[in-house]
């Protein structure tokens, strides 16, 4: 229908734009502050930014609204209620698996925490 549209996806923007960040609670809210920010920029030139990435705090997500508010740019927070049992049987990346064997730890849901948001726009 002639939109301009972009897909900020999380593997690519930590590969890029995250490097070097890691999985801590500040490196998270770093992460998601960032891809906010080209959320917005995009927004503000006209173009519809989808943001497939786990954003798993609430008050990062507030402020990523708050800075599209404040820019005058639309905000839609989709919340994919996925159960962890469910993505644990998708488990395309093998991730899953590998926190299960104890290979590694802080996956959000499972050993990390995850604040599901009270509100989004669509669930």
């Amino acid at each position: 229908e002639g939109h301009r549209v972009e897909v900020l996806d999380g593997d690519e923007i930590r590969e890029f734009l995250s490097a070097g960040l890691g999985f801590s609670r500040e490196d998270r809210d770093t992460n998601v502050q960032r891809i906010g920010f080209v959320a917005e920029l995009l927004a503000s030139n006209g173009v519809k930014a989808l943001v497939p990435v786990i954003a798993p705090y609430a008050d990062s997500r507030e402020a990523v609204r708050k800075r599209h508010q404040a820019e005058g740019t639309a905000y839609l927070e989709v919340h994919v209620a996925t159960p962890v049992e469910v993505c644990s049987e998708r488990d395309v990346k093998g991730l899953y698996a590998q926190q299960a064997e104890g290979r590694i730890s802080g996956l959000t849901g499972v050993d990390d925490p995850y604040e599901a948001p009270a509100a989004p726009d669509l669930r």
